[in-house]
């Protein structure tokens, strides 16, 4: 027996010939394609999905924040109402001691003796 031919296994008893190898390895690379392909489209849904909520996401965004502008407008026009009946609200307390210190002139004070 030659030293090459005890390397060479090709013709044992189950020993996959060079074929079978090769066929082997394309069934292993077409379920690996397969299951890519399936990722990737599971990844562009995913993708679909998130662009979708982006898109849902800003109009939710641009209605908040015209509700706010709307509610930011209502609330200065409360603050100016409020300013302004705080002013009244001044000048009638300055008119109304102005009147008691008249009437507080013209009556007399009656004294009590304790």
């Amino acid at each position: 027996m030659d030293s090459y031919e005890i390397e060479d296994t090709s013709d044992w008893l189950g020993c996959p010939t060079p074929l079978e190898t090769c066929r082997h390895y394309l069934r292993m690379l077409e379920n690996e394609v397969q299951e890519l392909t399936l990722q990737l489209r599971k990844a562009r849904e995913d993708i679909f999905g998130l662009v979708q909520m982006y898109g849902e996401a800003g109009a939710q965004r641009d209605e908040a924040m015209k509700n706010l502008r709307e509610r930011s407008g209502q609330l200065a026009t409360v603050r100016k109402q409020l300013y302004d009946l705080d002013l009244i609200e001044r000048g009638n307390k300055r008119e109304a001691e102005r009147l008691r210190d008249m009437l507080d002139g013209l009556i007399d004070r009656p004294k009590t003796i304790v």
